[in-house]
């Protein structure tokens, strides 16, 4: 975990934690998403994964898609390159609940497609086999 210079609760009085942060926020953005419950859930999750830098985290019941991106308007001093013209979204954000002292912790976190694809065989029922014309099961495996 990074080292902040300053705890959030030591914030001198009219004190921006901006101004001691790398911009965390700007790095990355998680989606809130319905919770998989079937098979192609998961298996959507995993093809999502397959596809850069995504993790999914679970935090207070609720699953996040999180994707690591830099936001390309963030400059060398990590301000904002469109302060003035930024998204609605960041002009909403909060330093009360941001990342600037967050321990990373969540209730669950899968890193990687295979991770995701472990939960799902431990958690769904055992996928059904198709039938083979000749009426003997067949078996498929399953590519990563």
């Amino acid at each position: 975990m990074p080292k902040f210079p300053i705890k959030r609760e030591e914030l001198p009085p009219g004190g921006n934690l901006c101004s001691y942060c790398t911009a965390l926020c700007c790095h990355y953005y998680a989606l809130p998403m319905d919770e998989p419950t079937t098979w192609n859930d998961f298996d959507n999750i995993r093809w999502f994964m397959l596809h850069g830098t995504v993790t999914v985290y679970v935090q207070d019941e609720i699953w996040y898609l999180c994707t690591y991106q830099v936001c390309r308007h963030l400059q060398p001093d990590y301000r904002c390159g469109i302060y003035e013209t930024r998204p609605q979204i960041c002009r909403e954000y909060s330093t009360t609940h941001c990342d600037y002292d967050d321990k990373g912790l969540h209730d669950m976190l899968f890193e990687t497609p295979e991770q995701i694809w472990e939960y799902a065989e431990a958690i769904l029922p055992p996928k059904r086999q198709k039938k083979s014309k000749t009426g003997s099961s067949l078996d498929l495996p399953i590519l990563n």
